[in-house]
């Protein structure tokens, strides 16, 4: 063990409230290696059945986190899940040659499970069989407790001192096998996230915000899996600039067309075609492949049969009958744009102001992001429509039925109450 590893275990709950009487921060710590070492990557069923038993009779929370190929492969796949717990240590497992972790969510099930930033790694964690009963979220707990800056990196550095190297986030993490330094890197992410845990649990208890955290823990955990998107091809980078009908049916075809060239090789759709170059296609509608390969994003780089096969998508899109283009934009659920409330609207714009000033208060006196303590949209529904028979009751249940959690309904019912009586 380094000295620096033996100064972690000394020091590992430090937070904050730390600072040397001079008030200079120390620098902090790096943290170069796992305490153990790097563990071995566990890739095969009885290596895997060996964490699962060490997992299994091990005490207190379990640190859980997960890498992706994001910008790589196509999807948001895991390809590496790493662990730690007391009385276990920690391990790497290869979701590549053991796609099926259920039998390891099952031994971890009642646990609880740290994770930094939760809604990140829970859709690819759930597609191999993990799926948490309880979580503690630290990304989520230091916004909660006010601190400015909440990646993991910084968490680490400003509540326990050490610093982490952070390198190795962007890398392809399909790459098979993963480099040591790699390995290195996502063993040290859960190396302190039990530590961290607790020095945020006792600062939100100081701050009178642990149950609050405890419930927005529990909405997490408890939230069932995103639908999947409608027409995700709308959400194509640079579409605002596409106004015609014709022209949306080139961006759907070319969308749908890489989708399933990428899905087809396991590659990340930019890396096949940009955006950019999809919505420069629509807006010219090219009726060549030449005048296609004069455009951004489609050269001479790109081979012969690729650009027939966009051009082939373009084609598609100009041939179909005006009854199969698509709309514009669906209508969206919920109140018009708020720009737009003065006009439609005044006194749904004045309830509006004032319950955006109210909730800004609020939200800098408790120290918390705004968004944290309401969200903006349910802010504006409650503004655009309020209850039919305005009470303390029924905003309450306004607000329950947005999906506003108790300890928010708390805060801030009374403000939006007294909001919701401006008068235009």
């Amino acid at each position: 063990m380094t000295d620096a590893q033996e100064t972690a275990e000394d020091t590992s709950l430090r937070t904050t409230g730390g600072a040397p009487p001079d008030d200079v921060a120390p620098a902090p710590i790096p943290l170069l290696e796992p305490r153990e070492g790097i563990p071995p990557v566990v890739a095969s069923n009885d290596a895997l059945a060996q964490v699962i038993a060490s997992f299994a009779v091990g005490t207190g929370p379990v640190a859980v986190d997960a890498e992706r190929a994001s910008g790589y492969r196509y999807g948001q796949r895991a390809y590496l899940v790493q662990l730690r717990r007391e009385g276990a240590g920690s391990a790497l497992v290869d979701p590549v040659g053991c796609p099926d972790l259920s039998g390891l969510g099952a031994a971890l099930s009642g646990s609880e499970w740290i994770l930094h930033a939760a809604t990140q790694d829970l859709p690819c964690l759930r597609e191999i069989g993990m799926i948490p009963t309880g979580l503690f979220d630290t990304e989520l707990a230091g916004r909660l407790a006010g601190f400015p800056r909440v990646g993991l990196g910084a968490m680490v550095e400003s509540v326990l001192g050490y610093a982490l190297e952070k390198g190795h986030s962007a890398v392809d993490w399909s790459t098979r096998p993963l480099p040591d330094p790699w390995l290195r890197y996502a063993a040290l992410d859960v190396e302190l996230l039990i530590d961290l845990r607790d020095a945020l649990e006792e600062e939100l208890e100081q701050q009178g915000k642990l149950e609050w955290a405890r419930e927005e823990f529990e909405a997490i955990a408890s939230a069932p899996p995103a639908p999947p998107r409608q027409d995700p091809w709308r959400r194509t980078s640079g579409m605002h600039k596409v106004r015609r009908r014709r022209q949306m049916a080139v961006v759907r075809e070319l969308w749908n067309t890489r989708d399933e060239v990428a899905q087809r090789r396991d590659i990340s759709p930019g890396k096949i075609l940009g955006d950019g170059a999809i919505v420069e296609a629509a807006l010219a509608i090219p009726l060549t492949v030449q005048a296609l390969m004069a455009l951004p994003g489609f050269g001479h780089r790109m081979g012969r049969r690729q650009l027939e096969q966009w051009q082939a998508a373009v084609d598609r899109a100009r041939a179909l009958p005006e009854s199969e283009l698509p709309q514009p934009g669906p209508q969206l659920a919920g109140p018009p744009p708020p720009r737009s409330w003065a006009d439609k609207d005044p006194a749904a714009a004045a309830r509006l102001s004032a319950a955006r000033a109210a909730v800004s208060e609020l939200a800098e006196r408790l120290n918390m992001p705004q968004e944290n303590l309401i969200t903006p949209d349910t802010v504006r529904r409650v503004c655009w429509e309020p209850p039919q028979s305005l009470t303390p009751s029924s905003l309450e249940d306004t607000l329950a039925g947005h999906g506003a959690r108790r300890w928010q309904i708390e805060q801030v019912s009374p403000l939006l109450f007294r909001a919701l009586g401006t008068d235009a």
